[in-house]
């Protein structure tokens, strides 16, 4: 079970690792950081496709996240509270522990032992003797549980000797011991300990055993019972790998989007791996909006997160997408990336795809021969070290060289790659080596050596019935289409072509065309000549039946006659659904083209809109930045608290614009998020510090900006007064904000504060206070009812309704 080329070096770089662990990780707790370690390791070991078991993906992925690999396998024992011999483990300080062991009695002798046995059976790059130690440690913890009767460690000791059976590929004597404990657990009716032993016998399945699927999904449905969501989570995407690899991929991707659905709900952010999961899987189905979306989203997730941890996975499958958009200078530039990260951080088994990815870029280009240089000096560097690189590398330079038109060149590195494929026998692999194989027999269909494009076509026939899978692809029809043609079946040449065109994304071209007219020419001709050498055959016979009597010759003739009658009528008939379905053909050809044009036009819209409030901002700040110049100018402490008031004014109105134009919504805004901005703005403006605070309480609304906009210079200048006469002499004090429905689209938005009050008298010049005057005069463009009164402070209320109630959503 064990093959993990590198699991030496990497065994000694993990102890290491440990002494800190990533920023991103240190907010989840226990459960989370398990559910991580396995969300990244259930991800390394799909995306390197049978070159590292199951073990090596956990070792893998704690070294990515500075994680103990004990968190993987001790979950039956460890609660994340005080465990004897524990922090000796993790340093890998066996002899302490062996001693330590000697002195211990009972119960804390079993976790000793426990612990000392998953350390042997899962150490990276087990020898025979490590299992061999594990096996010695196991079987006296199975012992002194019996013999202290305590089935909690009865339990835990016998899952840790069957999954040792299983490492040692004894499955039939590890199905045993699991089946002791399932059965106990069901007797007991103990749902946590039957849930835990489901999912540890389950998990060690094959992903292509039917009993698998069965398993994990009752442990799912017990931890949903129990309330471990965590865990209930971990099993479901157990389960999608199983679909992913039995071929159900639509019911994979479901599940990978109800996957994220749940990691939202719990708080786990580390979300990219199901994601990249998504771009794969849409990418492969041709859905291109649905992979770039998420391939930019697992970026953006990365810089949010300050987190580059196996960034290079998340740059290449970018890069993949920008490459089938026909962008491969784009892509080119993200596989770089991919490769240097890669190659300065930990080695996932990804940058070596990445930089396969860039020599296909180039070659797409029609770069080959700089495509050979770039693999021939990368490959002179890093030589590829596992069989299925080894394969990849040699069917780069074949198309490559088919690119360039060397036929001896590329059949020597296409029998270089069939050498390495034939090593491959992972059902893991299937996918990469049946394409590679019909690429080599396309290229002796093109070089007009039909018997050795139909052998590795066969190849593919039986690698298809081997691993009990179909394949199909545009290349392979194509493959299909040339062979037909070569041996003169037209009618299964055109059946092929037009399945090509199915496949086919574009629209099919003139030349395309050309080539079906001409197949179905051929093959029309054909059956004409057959049909001509029959009517002479039957001519002939009518002629010597002519000599033996008049009356048959007769009826012979009307016979034939009314046979062209009826040929006639029915080639009539055949000709009008033909030309009904040219017609129906060309109407629905137009109907899509108008519909696109529809949607060019109004995706146009929307960034012109976008581009409208972006330019609106920029003018905004660029009459802020006007201000702030004259202010240097003036010496009038009058005029210059005018210009500080127009400016606060002004970017009240920016603010706005440049929420709509970061924002996928482009006609309402997020109150919530707005007036945080907001506050914030005002107080690094008056630098407040923490002499007056703000209690900020506001309901998720969304509003059309020309309510917006008032709403937002009514809270500058109101804020505006509380911070500046509110608490004289540098007084400490409180300003409240509020912002929520009272009725069904009606609002009241409350700022008040604890400080001196305001006299609500406004008579006199009071009322012509500009401010006051701009709150009033606002209020009466929203239709609201304003109101200010003075209770242990000022509280000024402004009552409106929503202009346009919109679904939140939208």
């Amino acid at each position: 079970m064990k093959q993990f080329y590198f699991l030496y070096f990497l065994f000694f770089l993990i102890f290491q690792s440990w002494a800190q662990t990533s920023p991103s990780v240190t907010k989840y707790d226990l459960k989370k950081k398990r559910l991580l370690i396995q969300a990244s390791s259930i991800y390394l070991y799909n995306s390197n496709q049978g070159a590292i078991d199951v073990d090596s993906s956990v070792v893998l992925a704690c070294k990515a996240y500075k994680l103990p690999v004990s968190l993987t396998y001790d979950e039956g024992f460890n609660d994340g509270s005080y465990l004897i011999g524990k922090d000796l483990i993790e340093k890998g300080d066996t002899n302490s522990v062996k001693r330590l062991l000697a002195k211990s009695k009972g119960e804390d002798q079993i976790k000793l032992l426990i612990q000392l046995g998953n350390f042997y059976l899962f150490k990276p790059g087990t020898k025979p003797e490590d299992l061999q130690d594990a096996f010695l440690y196991i079987k006296e913890a199975v012992d002194s549980s019996n013999s202290l009767k305590l089935k909690k460690w009865q339990h835990q000791s016998l899952l840790l000797l069957g999954k040792y059976y299983f490492q040692a590929n004894n499955q039939p004597e590890g199905k045993k011991y699991f089946s002791q404990v399932i059965n106990e657990c069901r007797k007991q009716n103990d749902k946590l300990g039957l849930a835990d032993a489901l999912d540890a016998y389950g998990t060690l399945l094959s992903n292509f055993d039917p009993e698998k699927e069965k398993t994990l999904q009752e442990a799912i449905s017990l931890y949903a019972a129990l309330g471990l969501e965590e865990k209930r989570i971990e099993n479901y995407m157990k389960i999608t790998t199983i679909y992913f690899w039995t071929g159900r991929i639509d019911e994979a991707k479901k599940r990978l989007y109800q996957n994220l659905i749940d990691l939202r709900k719990i708080g786990f952010t580390h979300q990219q791996f199901a994601e990249t999961t998504i771009v794969f899987i849409e990418l492969n189905q041709r859905n291109l909006k649905s992979a770039l979306y998420y391939a930019l989203k697992s970026i953006k997730r990365m810089d949010a997160e300050k987190d580059y941890t196996l960034g290079d996975i998340f740059y290449m499958r970018l890069g993949d997408v920008y490459n089938t958009m026909g962008h491969s200078e784009e892509a080119l530039e993200l596989y770089k990336k991919s490769i240097e990260i890669g190659q300065q951080t930990l080695n996932s088994g990804t940058w070596y795809k990445s930089f396969f990815s860039a020599v296909t870029a180039l070659s797409l280009k029609g770069k080959n021969k700089e495509a050979l240089d770039y693999i021939n000096s990368m490959t002179a560097q890093y030589p590829p070290k596992i069989v299925f690189d080894k394969m990849s590398v040699a069917f780069i330079k074949a198309n490559c060289y088919n690119g360039l038109k060397d036929n001896l060149q590329t059949e020597k590195y296409f029998k270089e790659m069939d050498y390495y494929a034939q090593q491959l026998t992972a059902p893991e692999t299937f996918r990469e080596v049946v394409y590679e194989y019909t690429l080599m027999a396309l290229f002796y269909a093109n070089t007009n050596r039909p018997q050795k494009a139909k052998f590795y076509t066969d190849k593919v026939f039986a690698l298809c019935k081997a691993n009990n899978k179909t394949y199909n692809s545009e290349v392979f029809q194509v493959l299909l289409f040339k062979i037909d043609s070569i041996n003169g079946n037209y009618k299964g040449a055109l059946t092929h072509f037009q399945n090509y065109k199915k496949l086919s994304d574009s629209i099919i071209g003139n030349t395309k065309n050309k080539q079906i007219e001409e197949l179905k020419i051929e093959y029309e001709t054909k059956n004409k000549e057959e049909k001509i050498k029959l009517l002479n055959d039957q001519s002939k016979l009518q002629e010597s039946e002519l000599q033996k009597s008049k009356l048959l010759n007769t009826l012979s003739i009307w016979s034939l006659i009314l046979l062209l009658i009826t040929i006639g009528l029915l080639y009539n008939r055949y000709r009008l659904k033909q030309r009904n379905h040219a017609k129906l053909e060309l109407k629905e050809k137009e109907i899509k083209h108008k519909n696109t044009n529809l949607r060019h036009l109004l995706h146009e819209k929307e960034w012109l809109l976008k581009e409208i409030h972006h330019r609106v901002k920029n003018n905004l700040q660029t009459v802020i930045s006007l201000l702030n110049s004259q202010s240097a100018y003036l010496d009038n402490d009058v005029a210059l608290s005018a210009i500080k008031n127009s400016q606060h004014r002004i970017h009240s109105m920016s603010l706005i614009h440049q929420k709509l134009y970061n924002s996928e919504n482009i006609s309402t805004i997020n109150m919530p998020n707005y007036i945080r901005e907001l506050i914030e703005y005002l107080k690094e403006s008056f630098n407040l510090g923490q002499r007056i605070r703000f209690e900020i309480k506001i309901d998720p609304l969304e509003l059309d900006v020309a309510q917006a906009v008032p709403l937002g210079l009514i809270l500058n200048e109101a804020i505006t007064n509380s911070i500046k006469y509110a608490f004289p002499d540098d007084r400490s004090g409180m300003i409240f904000i509020s912002l929520e429905a009272t009725t069904k689209n009606r609002y009241l938005l409350t700022i008040s504060d604890n400080g001196i009050g305001i006299d609500t008298d406004f008579s006199g010049k009071k009322i012509n206070s500009f401010g006051m005057s701009l709150i009033k005069g606002l209020s009466d463009d929203l239709d609201a009812e304003f109101s200010m009164e003075n209770n242990n402070g000022t509280i000024l209320k402004i009552e409106f309704s929503q202009e346009f109630p919109i679904n939140q959503k939208s």
